[in-house]
């Protein structure tokens, strides 16, 4: 019989990998993690926008029959209402059905949706903040507080898939000319130069006048120019790594060019495409914003936090519009700001864990017990 012995233990410890060393620098930013959670926090609620704000009932029981109004549109004879269009749950009498004798119905926490419309509501519009409406309503009497929630998905799903269209895009040009160079490197850096100097503003007014506005047309048309500049970051890093001697032994292995570029230098120039990620989806909400105040954007009938600017700035009275989406709009983009610094400095292998936790944390002040204590 034979006996597998192991090897002995060096003793040494276990050395982190350099994604798990980035990960320890950026939770040294305190307040860049915590932004991260946060903001990770409020987008996942958002995506649950309607169990959260809608004027319809999450479920309802009448007369001993279960219907769930939040997925299935019901007709007001359901309830034994009078004409067989689709049930508004805000009407007295239909809430009085389904709340008495026995009947009940499970609301959820805010009772208006982005588009309700409250015709059975006593205050003139725009509404101050109340009890039923949190956030006031708008010029047309829709709930602010529901328009905030949904227009902060709609900006964030926008951010995220023009981020993604512009990495993929800015990086694979980056890639190609970063790791052919020469000629190649040259003519498509001068059409870069030609295309960047397109007057990107005239162009959205021209399409928005020809075509119905629309976000999958606004993410096409900033997606042609939002790659650029990402794309001269990873052509200096495919410039620098392709000449490093892993790039020549990969080569001399008789490995292709697309699998030293994909399994070689790319993982290596990941650098700036991940520190440009939150700073990108900056840009992108708040291009979203200012064409949607402009009247460039999305559709009116979608929510959008550009068009609550517009109608806080027609309606100069009615504070709690702009106020609400100006808190909203600064929140958002201090907390990618925020992630974006700690990214940088989770790359930045300059900087030790000792550096970066002497940033996130207070020092203490000279001559306190604390002070004369090394670590």
């Amino acid at each position: 019989m034979k006996f597998r012995t192991r090897a002995p233990s060096s003793g040494l410890p276990h050395s982190p990998s350099p994604r798990q060393r980035a990960w320890q620098r950026f939770r040294c930013n305190r307040l860049g993690y915590w932004s991260l959670i946060l903001f990770i926090g409020i987008f996942v609620l958002s995506l649950f926008a309607e169990a959260l704000s809608s004027d319809r009932p999450l479920v309802v029981k009448y007369k001993g029959e279960w219907y769930f109004p939040i997925v299935k549109v019901y007709p007001e004879t359901t309830f034994d209402g009078d004409f067989p269009t689709r049930t508004d749950y805000l009407d007295p009498f239909i809430r009085d059905r389904i709340t008495s004798n026995g009947n009940f119905a499970v609301f959820p926490p805010n009772r208006y949706s982005y588009d309700t419309l409250n015709y059975f509501s006593k205050e003139p519009n725009p509404a101050p903040p109340s009890a039923e409406n949190l956030l006031g309503t708008d010029d047309r009497g829709r709930d602010v507080l529901a328009r905030l929630l949904y227009g902060f998905r709609v900006s964030v799903l926008f951010s995220l898939a023009l981020t993604l269209i512009g990495v993929l895009i800015g990086t694979l040009t980056g890639a190609l000319m970063g790791f052919f160079g020469g000629r190649f490197d040259l003519i498509s850096q001068r059409a870069i130069e030609i295309w960047s100097s397109m007057p990107e503003l005239y162009l959205l007014i021209i399409f928005a006048s020809i075509f119905t506005p629309s976000l999958a047309l606004l993410i096409i048309l900033l997606s042609l120019f939002g790659w650029m500049g990402l794309s001269d970051y990873v052509r200096a890093e495919f410039y620098r790594n392709r000449s490093l001697d892993y790039v020549k032994a990969a080569r001399a292995l008789g490995l292709s060019n697309v699998q030293i570029m994909w399994r070689h230098i790319l993982p290596n120039s990941l650098t700036p495409v991940i520190t440009f990620l939150p700073f990108r989806m900056s840009a992108a909400i708040l291009a979203l914003t200012s064409l949607d105040f402009l009247g460039l954007g999305v559709p009116p009938t979608t929510p959008s936090l550009g068009e609550l600017l517009a109608q806080g700035k027609a309606n100069l009275d009615a504070w709690w519009i702009s106020l609400s989406t100006f808190a909203v709009l600064v929140l958002t983009l201090l907390l990618l700001t925020f992630m974006g610094d700690a990214l940088r400095d989770a790359f930045d292998t300059r900087l030790g864990l000792a550096q970066l936790r002497g940033r996130a944390e207070p020092k203490a002040p000279e001559g306190s017990p604390a002070a004369e204590v090394t670590p």
